[in-house]
Order: structure tokens, then sequence, then C-alpha cells
């Protein structure tokens, strides 16, 4: 997260103003949003298919360059609980973001591309329910880490210039030749603040 800052205040200092004194950075925007969506996927080394509606939480920060652009960094993290004894599939990512936006009257649509990377954590507890404290069979454990590109699309409804809501949806997609983390669409729901 610190390398990520650092980037951020770089490259707000080459843009506050170009060669001419004019200023480049038109203000900057951050918040949280929640998320739900579909993923599918399967565990083929213990033939454990998978699906269902993940649960998680993140967030965003963007620095607005000229009247419809923005750069700047997100992170998220979703979980899809499994047979309801404490299995998950979780994955965390983040990473650098562009979009472009437009304003139309409240309404702010846009459109944009993350890349980045993330780790794919999962816990498979295949055993019979146990005792507390007590030894568990048939438990599998991994985690591995992806390099991802995310397009997403979403819209923002401005309750105010410095507080708008926000939605939007994506698709993560894993770049890895060994294996895939599970996919399928995501919604989000948050709130934005806007400087």
């Amino acid at each position: 997260m610190k390398k990520y800052l650092v980037f951020f205040l770089l490259i707000m200092t080459a843009l506050e103003s170009d060669a001419r004194g004019k200023k480049t950075v038109s203000g900057f925007d951050g918040g949280m949003m929640l998320h739900t969506g579909y993923i599918k996927g399967s565990f083929p080394q213990v033939d454990y298919p998978f699906s269902g509606a993940p649960f998680g939480i993140g967030g965003v920060i963007r620095v607005h360059i000229g009247k419809h652009w923005r750069i700047g960094s997100e992170g998220y993290v979703s979980t899809l609980s499994q047979l309801k004894n404490g299995s998950y599939v979780k994955y965390g990512w983040g990473g650098l973001l562009g979009d472009f936006y437009w304003r139309f009257g409240r309404f702010v649509p846009y459109a944009g591309l993350t890349a980045g990377g993330g780790a794919n954590t999962n816990l498979l507890i295949m055993g019979e329910k146990q005792e507390e404290w007590g030894p568990v069979g048939n438990t599998y454990y991994n985690k591995q880490g992806f390099f991802a590109l995310d397009p997403f699309v979403g819209c923002d409804f401005v309750v105010s210039e410095a507080f708008h809501l926000t939605f939007k949806t994506d698709w993560l997609n894993c770049i890895n030749r060994t294996f895939r983390i599970p996919s399928g669409p995501r919604l989000y729901l948050g709130f934005i603040f806007y400087h």
C-alpha cells in the first residue's frame, strides 16, 4: 500500500501544473464500496466444484486529470463461504486504474480498467464436523498470487458536489498460465467523497 501512496504523491506533484503553469489536476476523490455478484470455479485437485455469491469490501482513490480522466488505485477482498463449516474461497486484489467519466446533470457514468494483482486463498474442510478443538481430517489449504486485468463500468449519483453514491460492475480476469481464479460479474455499491 505504501508504494501506491508514494506513486500518487509523485503523480500529483508532476501533474499539478504543466509547462505553462496551467493546472491539469482538477481534484481528487475516494471512498468505499461493498460488493457481491456470482462466481464459479472448481478445484480439480480435490474434485470440488463451487459457485455462489461472494461478499466483500474495498475502496478506491483517484486523481482527476482535466475534465474527463482519472487515475488512481483500488483494492478489494471477496469471500465465498463453503460447506457451512468455515471453508471458503477468498481472493484479494488491487492495482492501478484509469477511467474516463462524463457528467450529465446528477449522473456521472464512467468506464475504465485496473491492472494489478492479488492472492487467491482457499480452505476446504471436507471431513465430518468435529467437536471443538478436535482434529479435522481431509483439510485442504492453498494460496497463490496472480496478475489481473479488471475492466469496469459504473455511474455516480451526485448527492452533493462533495458526496456521491456510486454503482459499478466489473469482471476480474486472472492472467496466469497455471491456474485460474474464480470468475464472474460483481456488483458494487458505495459512497465517494470528492474534493
